[in-house]
Parts: structure tokens; sequence; C-alpha cells
């Protein structure tokens, strides 16, 4: 029987800080295999509660094939509220299981893991959507966690960035995040404006916790601006429908009132998409600058794998993935 090991945030933060560059490539080969059949990746499942109807708690079940083949499911909280209470958003943990016995043989704190797989999803999308890793403006809105987290890949990819801009509906977590920006090394400041902040940038990070689409007013977003809707709801349909589209996998991402399931439902149609990441990657369709871009990435458990399985590793490498003894019964116990 496999060993049963945890990893906590300490430990798992520690390897997401030394490994952003293969995290993006671990993300890459997962979307590829993704694209060419090699993995599971059932619908995720919402658990939400009627007198907390803000609140939600998601399933993602998946599995990866490869050397080892992997099977889990991350469990993830988003309680808004918590911030008020000076906690974390978002709580989680991934299960990973063996695929030849079913057991499961790790646990880890996975808020973390989450937060860079987006991120590493965003910018993975980023560098090919702009033809490399650069540009003059970057416009972040919402200064939490995820946006902080796309920051720090573009720093460790080595992303050549003439400005940061901040926005925030609160000015003071806006200046934070504009702080921490500086110490990543970029030029950076708050805006108070959205507006103010999109116009001119080049690359626009919508990192938020919305529920319903604010961006509607027409031609917001310019031709040539690449959009990261790592958030899925801020925008419109109108300002979807009028834009390239690139989603991570177009089947998840038309479901729970995204931007790009609402303008599928308003307009009838899925034309407005023009494929996904992957398929980009291979080249297999090209996209204008008479547009703006706008990337859509629903989340996909298999990605949750990839970077599980790479932050396991080298928990085991370096000693911090404990072994927990007699997690699960002895054989002959459990035939009793």
């Amino acid at each position: 029987m496999l060993p049963f090991h945890v990893m906590g945030g300490k430990a798992v933060r520690a390897v997401v800080d030394r490994s952003r560059p293969r995290i993006r490539t671990a993300v890459q080969d997962a979307y590829l295999a993704h694209h060419h059949g090699g993995t599971i990746n059932p619908d995720s499942y919402f658990l939400r509660f009627p007198d907390k109807p803000e609140a939600r708690i998601i399933a993602l079940p998946a599995l990866l094939r490869g050397e080892p083949t992997v099977a889990g499911i991350k469990w993830i909280s988003s309680f808004p509220n918590n911030l008020d209470r000076g906690l974390p958003r978002a709580s989680a943990v991934l299960v990973l299981n063996d695929y030849d016995t079913g057991h499961p043989f790790a646990c880890l704190e996975a808020s973390q893991i989450s937060a860079a797989r987006t991120a590493a999803s965003a910018a993975l999308a980023a560098e090919r959507l702009r033809g490399g890793p650069r540009a003059d403006r970057v416009t972040v809105v919402g200064a939490g966690v995820i946006s902080r987290t796309v920051l720090e890949f573009l720093r460790d990819l080595e992303w050549s960035v003439g400005e940061v801009v901040v926005h925030d509906t609160v000015a003071a977590y806006a200046e934070r995040s504009a702080r921490h920006a500086r110490t990543l090394g970029f030029r950076a400041r708050a805006e108070e404006s959205l507006r103010g902040a999109v116009a001119d940038a080049d690359l626009v990070v919508l990192a938020t916790t919305a529920a319903a689409p604010y961006i509607t007013e027409p031609g917001f977003f310019a031709a040539g601006q690449t959009v990261l809707n790592i958030s899925l709801r801020d925008i419109g349909p109108e300002l979807v429908a009028q834009a390239h589209n690139v989603l991570d996998d177009v089947q998840h991402c038309l479901k729970a009132g995204t931007s790009p399931h609402l303008a599928a439902e308003k307009f009838g149609t899925r034309e407005f998409i023009d494929g996904t990441l992957a398929g980009l990657l291979l080249d297999e369709y090209a996209l204008t600058s008479a547009k703006p871009v706008i990337f859509s990435p629903f989340g996909l458990g298999v990605l949750d794998l990839a970077v599980g399985g790479l932050v396991l590793a080298a928990g085991l490498a370096d000693g911090t993935a404990r072994a927990v003894p007699d997690f699960f019964p002895e054989p002959e116990e459990a035939r009793w």
C-alpha cells in the first residue's frame, strides 16, 4: 500500500516560490494532454448555500494520464465575506489518488496550488497572445491573491513590463497591491478609475469576485488589447461577442454564468469563440489585431493535478511532504 503524505501551506508555498517556470511548463503540458485526449475532466460540482448566496464550495475531479497516471480532486471554497474577518477568501485541499488501486496517497494544501495554476495559465496565454513576454502596460483589476500571483509569475517568467497599474473598488487594496508589484521590481501605481486603468493597457488582468458583468460600455476594450478574463464574469455579453475569444475548454466555459456563457445564451451562437488555448499553442487557428482578444479560463482540474504532482515530488525530495503512518487500515484489518 502506498504511504500517505501531507503537505501544508508553508511547504507548498516554498515549492511554488522556486518553481514558477516549471509550473508554467507543467500547465502547458497538461493543456496539450487535455487537447489530445490524455485526460478525464468531468464538470465541476458546486455546493451552494441558500442563506449564503455569495459563497460556494467546488469539487473538481480529474485524471491526468502520464508517468505516473494520477487521479484526484480539488475541494475549494470561496467565501468572499471572509475578507471582512481578516481571513482568505479561498481555502482548498487537493487529494491525489493512485490510478492502479484508487488509494489516496497525498493531501496538499491547495489554495496556493490553485492560484499558481491559474496564474501560470494566464501567463502562458498572455505570452502566446502578445507574441512574447512583454507589455508596455499591464493593468490589474482586482487586488487579491490571484492578481498578485499573476504578477509574481510575470516576474519569474522574465516579462518585460513598462508599468503595472492596479485598480480595485477598495482603494487601500489597490495601493497595497501596487506596493507588492514594486517589491517584484515593477514600476507600479494604483488607479482609482477603472476606465483610466484599462485605457492604453496592452494586457488587462481581470481577477475580481464579480458575480455579474459590470464592464458593459461599448468599445471599452480596444483593438489589439489582450484581456485575461480570469474571474470570468466581469465582461458583458456584447463585448464578448465583438472580440476574439480563446477559452481553455469550450464545454466547461459555457456554463455557470460566465461571460462567454451569457454571450452564447443571448445571441444563440458560439461563433464568437475562436478556439482553445491549446489549439492556439498548436497553431490550429490564428487571430487578428482588428479586435480585442479575451482569454477566459474556466479552470480545469487536470491543471491542479499537474501542479500538485510537481509540488508533491519536490516535497518528497526535500522532506517537507510528511508521511502519516497508519492512515489507512492494514489489509488484514480491512477485511473485517
